[in-house]
C-alpha cells in the first residue's frame, strides 16, 4: 500500500526557527505522517535523535517509513503531546532539560480531513467519529447523542465561534432525536438547514466540524497543558515553534508563550506570528490560515 500524500506546512519557516543542529535532541510533539520530522532528522546527523509523539497509530505507522528512508536515529511514542515527560522515559531521554528543541503542528492533519472512516471532515461521508485516536474516547456521535442540547450550543460558540450555535443546535437535537445523525454528512446538512451554502466561500459546516472536533480530542486544554510544561523539558537555549491554523489556537499560543517571557523563562523571537507566502498557499490552499510562532529558554 503507498503511503498517504503529504505536505508539511511552512517548513523553511519552521527548520529556520528550529534550528536543528547535529547531535541535538529535537522533539516533534505531533509528529503525524512525518513530513517536518524527516527534514529535521536529516539535519541532525548521526549523533543526534528526533523524538516523535502522535495519537494517531495509523499516522505512527506512516512516519515510521518516512523517517526510515532518512536515518535510523528517531524513536516514536503513541500518545498526547501533553505526555512529553512519559515519552522522554520511554526513549531514554533525560526529561529535565534534555530537549534541544520541541516542534508542535496542531490541528487535524490534510490525510485525516481526507480520509471518509475517520468522520473528521464532510468532503467524503463517513461515521462521525473525529477521534485523533480511534481506539480511546468518545466518538464524535456518542457525543453528540449524549449532551444536552445546551452543552451543544456551548461547544458550537465557544470551540467554534459559531454565530449561529444556538440555531445550529436545535436542529442537530431535533435530527438525533430521530435517529438522523449518524454521518458526517448528516451533520453538514443539519447546519445547512440553518445556514444555506449558496455563495460562501467556506462551507458553512466548517465552524461545527472543528468545534466538536476539538471538544471530542480536548484540544485546546491539550496545547495549554503542553506549553505550560515545556521550560522543564528545553535545555537552556533550545527552542520551540508552533504551528496553529486557527485563532483560538493561536490566541493560547500568543499568550502562554509572553507570560513565560514575562516570567524570565522564554525569550518570544517576535510579537507577531510568521504566515505562509503566497506561493506555498497557492500549492497548498489548506496552509493558508497557518500561524508560526517561536521562543527560545532563557539560558
Amino acid at each position: 500500500m503507498s503511503e498517504p500524500q503529504h505536505r508539511p506546512v511552512m517548513v523553511r519557516e519552521v527548520l529556520e526557527r528550529l534550528a536543528p543542529g547535529p547531535g541535538q535532541i529535537i522533539l516533534d510533539a505531533t509528529v503525524g505522517l512525518g513530513g517536518h520530522s524527516a527534514r529535521i532528522l536529516g539535519r541532525l546527523g548521526p549523533g543526534g535523535r528526533l523524538l516523535g509523539i502522535d495519537r494517531d497509530p495509523e499516522a505512527l505507522r506512516s512516519a515510521r517509513n518516512r523517517l526510515e528512508a532518512v536515518g535510523e536515529g528517531f524513536f516514536l511514542h503513541h500518545g498526547r503531546f501533553s505526555q512529553i515527560g512519559e515519552a522522554l522515559r520511554a526513549a531514554g531521554v533525560q526529561t529535565e532539560g534534555g530537549l534541544h528543541g520541541i516542534l508542535f503542528d496542531l490541528g487535524v492533519s490534510s490525510y485525516q480531513l481526507d480520509t471518509a472512516d475517520r468522520g473528521f471532515g464532510f468532503s467524503r461521508e463517513g461515521i462521525l467519529d473525529m477521534r485523533m485516536d480511534p481506539g480511546t474516547g468518545e466518538s464524535a456521535g456518542d457525543l453528540l447523542r449524549r449532551i444536552p442540547v445546551g452543552e451543544i450550543e456551548r461547544i458550537l460558540r465557544e470551540f467554534g465561534e459559531e454565530p449561529s450555535a444556538r440555531k445550529i443546535a436545535r436542529v442537530i437535537d431535533r435530527r438525533r432525536s430521530g435517529g438522523a445523525l449518524r454521518t458526517t454528512a448528516d451533520l453538514a446538512r443539519a447546519v445547512e438547514e440553518v445556514v444555506p451554502r449558496q455563495g460562501r466561500r467556506t462551507h458553512p459546516a466548517t465552524r461545527t466540524f472543528q468545534a466538536i472536533r476539538i471538544a471530542v480530542n480536548d484540544e485546546l486544554t491539550e496545547i495549554r497543558q503542553a506549553l505550560l510544561d515545556i521550560d522543564r523539558y528545553l535545555a537552556p537555549g533550545g527552542r520551540v515553534v508552533v504551528v496553529s491554523y486557527h485563532s483560538l489556537e493561536d490566541r493560547i499560543v500568543k499568550t502562554v508563550l509572553h507570560e513565560r517571557e514575562r516570567e524570565g523563562i522564554l525569550d518570544v523571537d517576535r510579537p507577531d506570528p510568521a504566515v505562509p507566502g503566497e506561493e506555498e498557499i497557492e500549492e497548498n490552499p489548506r496552509a493558508r490560515s497557518a500561524k508560526l510562532r517561536s521562543a527560545a529558554r532563557r539560558a
